[in-house]
């Protein structure tokens, strides 16, 4: 019997950057030009490239009361599905203008979604995707299988567990730096700082 090699230790760096597959993919200028020519492959290039950047900003913007009760991927698929609705408004502006722009949309999501779940009394009700109970709602369009799902919900969640284990101006420097992709002198005019 072979003894298992060492584990590879995973820092939050290592579960910040991109997927193997994503690293050799075209610049996100390229992918938007691309999609707002009308080719779906190229946004779902981009949707992947961003997906797990997004959901950490996400994760963090909801705060923990909303955490517990709004999935994380419901909220990404609407970001997303706003997103490609206005794809044709999006102007590049430079390195981290398109995770910004998703940034903002996220936002509103997020603050859509808190308002949704404070009201008393709803005046209509959430269309959910077709399903065994939901026949004729709309069908998701989603290339992944369960088990890339999995695996990549196990990833995040790593993610996230690693971030909160970390003292908030940490985090918070990390998120900046590494997931909105600000310079230095970004991040330190942010959070007030040198």
């Amino acid at each position: 019997m072979v003894a298992p090699g060492p584990a590879r230790f995973e820092t939050v760096f290592d579960l910040l950057e991109l997927p193997e597959a994503m690293n050799a993919a075209t610049s996100t200028f390229d992918l938007m030009e691309r999609a707002q020519r009308g080719e779906e492959q190229a946004f779902s290039l981009l949707f992947e490239k961003y997906r797990r950047r997004l959901a950490v900003l996400i994760h963090y913007r909801l705060g923990a009361t909303l955490q517990r009760r709004i999935e994380l991927e419901d909220l990404m698929q609407e970001v997303f599905l706003r997103a490609f609705r206005d794809l044709q408004r999006f102007e590049y502006r430079g390195s981290g203008s398109f995770l910004n722009w998703l940034s903002e949309i996220a936002g509103h999501a997020a603050s859509d979604a808190a308002r949704f779940y404070d009201r008393k009394k709803r005046a209509g009700r959430e269309v959910p995707f077709r399903s065994a109970s939901n026949p004729d709602g709309p069908e998701p369009r989603d290339s992944f299988t369960p088990s890339r799902r999995f695996e990549q919900r196990e990833k995040l969640d790593r993610l996230l567990r690693l971030l909160d284990q970390l003292p908030p101006n940490y985090r918070s420097v990390i998120l900046l730096a590494r997931v909105e992709e600000l310079s230095t002198a970004e991040v330190a005019n942010r959070l007030q700082i040198s």
